[in-house]
């Protein structure tokens, strides 16, 4: 064939080819070998840049450069933290076992003294009730001692172990208080509770907190006590009871109690004030207070 129609020949098939990929449609028209001529110059058309964009993308890193260090070089330290931290909470539950072995022998010489105090309320003679009661008290100042040297371990952590034993003290602090108004008709202070408990010194002392919500329990016993004291014939004594409370709410008033258990509890002494007003209004009005 000569040259002129070899290349006219050829830029007929590459217009075709052309044409071909342009239109789907007229692929069909083509002859087989036009067909497969159009093929492979699309495939050598479309491969080669997508291998060029596989060569630019950059190689897979196996590990970002600001990645975190293993964490096994940090486990010696953590570990080294965690031990220190069991050796002082194992050490702390230790303390606390003890405390509360202590504590628990507080509650049952309590409980031994207000079974004993509540005589009081039947026709026994208030002296004997009273050496009964004062007995256990002496039992509970060396238990508060023995309190005492085991918080002696730790300094500095008497709130931090101070709930262990709040609510005996409590109950410990109403009954001597309410011993003290049976024996001289007045309030036990303060000063007088911590020394009775043998706590008057060191950094062991009778939490002021402590110290009140035992006043509100106390103040719980005088309504059923002037109800059995009129009873028995003693017509004088919801006089003496309700000036007391009178005055012991008055004084109360004046802290700036904030919205927590010692509020609730001193709340409820106004309900024992009313209830010993009431007992007082009945014996006054039947002429049953003497002049």
């Amino acid at each position: 064939m000569r040259p002129a129609a070899a290349a006219a020949t050829a830029t007929t098939a590459a217009l075709r080819l052309r044409a071909a990929s342009l239109s789907p449609s007229l692929a069909a028209s083509l002859s087989p070998s036009l067909a497969a001529l159009l093929s492979h110059r699309r495939s050598s058309l479309i491969l080669p840049p997508l291998r060029r964009i596989c060569s630019l993308a950059p190689p897979h890193s196996s590990a970002a450069p600001n990645s975190q260090p293993p964490p096994q070089l940090l486990s010696p330290i953590m570990d080294a933290q965690f031990v220190l931290f069991r050796a002082q909470l194992d050490e702390s539950s230790t303390l606390r076992d003890r405390i509360r072995a202590v504590v628990a022998e507080i509650e049952s010489a309590s409980r031994v003294a207000t079974a004993a105090l509540l005589l009081v309320h039947q026709p026994v003679p208030l002296a004997d009730v009273l050496v009964k009661a004062k007995a256990q008290v002496e039992v509970i100042k060396g238990l508060y001692a023995r309190l005492a040297e085991v918080l002696k371990e730790c300094p500095g952590q008497y709130y931090r172990y101070h709930a262990d034993w709040r609510t005996e003290t409590h109950m410990v602090v109403s009954m001597l208080a309410f011993m003290h108004w049976l024996e001289t008709g007045g309030l036990l202070m303060h000063a007088e509770a911590q020394e009775k408990l043998g706590l008057c010194s060191g950094e062991f002392g009778l939490d002021v907190e402590d110290y009140l919500t035992g006043l509100c329990f106390m103040s719980n016993e005088f309504p059923r006590f002037v109800v059995n004291r009129v009873t028995a014939g003693d017509y004088d004594c919801p006089k003496r009871v309700l000036g007391f409370l009178t005055d012991l709410h008055a004084s109360f008033r004046m802290l700036n109690l904030r919205n927590d258990f010692l509020r609730k509890k001193f709340d409820g002494m106004k309900y024992d004030l009313r209830r010993v007003e009431e007992v007082y209004y009945d014996v006054k009005i039947r002429g049953l207070v003497p002049a």
